[in-house]
């Protein structure tokens, strides 16, 4: 399922039109992103929870010369699936 799956299927669900659930879709996306760009954690009970880890330096190889080469520290998203989105999927 892409993004036009998804506003097809939530504006059949919700009755809005397809451009209401767009907006509605890529506000709930900008809100977990600025929440996780804040350093806090989004949890949907039920479903997961978005968070952030921090990904410590560490040593890498370059696959073309083989030499050695330092990877920087970075802090990388991370999703958790709740309970209910577990079991559904089973």
């Amino acid at each position: 399922m892409n993004k036009a799956d998804l506003v097809a299927a939530v504006a059949e669900k919700t009755e809005f039109t397809k451009k209401d659930a767009d907006k509605a879709i890529a506000a709930v996306f900008e809100a977990i992103s600025e929440a996780l760009g804040e350093g806090d954690k989004v949890q949907l009970v039920g479903f997961g929870t978005f968070g952030v880890r921090n990904q410590k330096e560490r040593t890498g190889r370059n696959p073309q010369t083989k030499k050695p080469l330092k990877i920087p520290a970075r802090n990388v998203p991370f999703f958790k699936a709740g309970k209910a989105l577990k079991e559904g999927v089973q």
